[in-house]
């Protein structure tokens, strides 16, 4: 795995994640690279440091490597709010997102809002088969025993 600082024409900065320097390359090429601020898909690689691990003694743990525990911008801010409240408001699913949201779409059970996990091809399917879904901006915290 490789990471790419990649900065947008609007000059929104962002990290993703590529499986190596080709899938990079094909994914620019294809114009599947978008912002995740603005959604612009004209995007270009950053100046970017390697990341250099500290020696094990090495003491405190680094910044980058730490949990969260506020929001570092604007934008992290409302991602957190808007997972608040759909948590809050709606039901969690699970991977059994596609069955029960087909089933509200059919008239089986009472409309109400969820959220869960599908696969693309299976949230694919639903938008085509015209069964309103959006996908999410964030994971879905899972449920454990």
């Amino acid at each position: 795995m490789i990471r790419y600082s990649l900065r947008c024409d609007a000059g929104h900065g962002f990290d993703s994640w590529f499986q190596n320097g080709t899938a990079f390359e094909s994914l620019y090429s294809a114009g599947h690279l978008a912002c995740p601020v603005c959604g612009a898909t004209k995007v270009s690689k950053d100046l970017m440091a390697p990341t250099v691990r500290p020696a094990r003694n090495a003491g405190a743990t680094p910044a980058s490597q730490r949990p969260l525990s506020e929001p570092g911008s604007g934008v992290e801010a409302a991602l957190a709010e808007l997972k608040r409240q759909i948590e809050e408001n709606s039901e969690y699913v699970g991977m059994n997102f596609v069955a029960e949201a087909r089933r509200m779409h059919a008239g089986d059970v009472p409309e109400r809002a969820i959220y869960g996990e599908a696969k693309p091809d299976e949230a694919k399917k639903l938008i085509e088969d015209g069964v309103p879904v959006a996908p999410l901006p964030f994971l879905p915290g899972r449920k454990v025993n």
